[in-house]
């Protein structure tokens, strides 16, 4: 085969050096959040497994020590995505709780806005049902079971105004109820990290919670 065409301006004489360009530092803290932003990714490819500190190194192209100059253990890179949840899903429920005056429709948009939360961040929908934090200290898991249990009792606060208001049938019991809402969730997030959320529609989650508050 023919060799490429290579300009004899080019042949006659060596290229000049071009100087190396310094290595760009990382702001403060920008460094952290590249680490957690490529954990989150990594949690989000299909087939995933274990994490290990040496494939998120190996990912970011840094040494494990750059990793621990950051975080003591990968534990603590757990509990930092965990934090970033409960940050941004109890904001959400702030929200809905100031802004919407009916107690039934704070628990639906509650448990929607936990579900779009998921559906938007796969990654951290794995840490959300536990699927991430198999083999990993235990600590996580109990993290993540409290953080459920303050969504069960948001939910059951929202549901106890809305027994106050007048809108439920008779018998209702509001702790009851808040306990399937967020078992309801718990089956969800567990389908999402199976076989991700596209079964799952908005006017199937409605119906359902229809069903779990009628």
């Amino acid at each position: 085969m023919a060799s490429a065409f290579v300009d004899p301006a080019l042949n006659s004489a060596p290229l000049p050096a071009v100087p190396a360009q310094p290595r760009k530092r990382p702001k403060p803290g920008e460094r952290r959040e590249q680490i957690l932003q490529c954990l989150a990714g990594m949690l989000e490819e299909p087939g995933t497994e274990r994490i290990t500190t040496a494939a998120l190194a190996q990912r970011l192209q840094v040494s494990e020590a750059a990793l621990y100059r950051h975080f003591a253990s990968k534990a603590q890179m757990f509990e930092a995505l965990i934090e970033f949840i409960e940050h941004s899903v109890f904001g959400l429920i702030n929200q809905i709780t100031q802004q919407q005056e009916s107690g039934a429709q704070q628990a639906a948009r509650i448990v929607q806005a936990l579900l779009g939360f998921a559906e938007k961040n796969a990654g951290l929908c794995r840490v959300m049902s536990g699927d991430a934090l198999v083999g990993e200290h235990v600590r996580l898991q109990l993290r993540m079971n409290q953080f459920f249990e303050r969504v069960e009792a948001a939910l059951r606060q929202s549901l106890k105004l809305a027994v106050e208001q007048g809108g439920m049938a008779s018998g209702f019991n509001p702790a009851q109820r808040a306990q399937l809402l967020a078992i309801y969730v718990c089956g969800c997030l567990l389908q999402f990290t199976r076989s991700g959320p596209g079964r799952l529609t908005a006017s199937g989650v409605e119906r359902a919670i229809s069903v779990l508050l009628a």
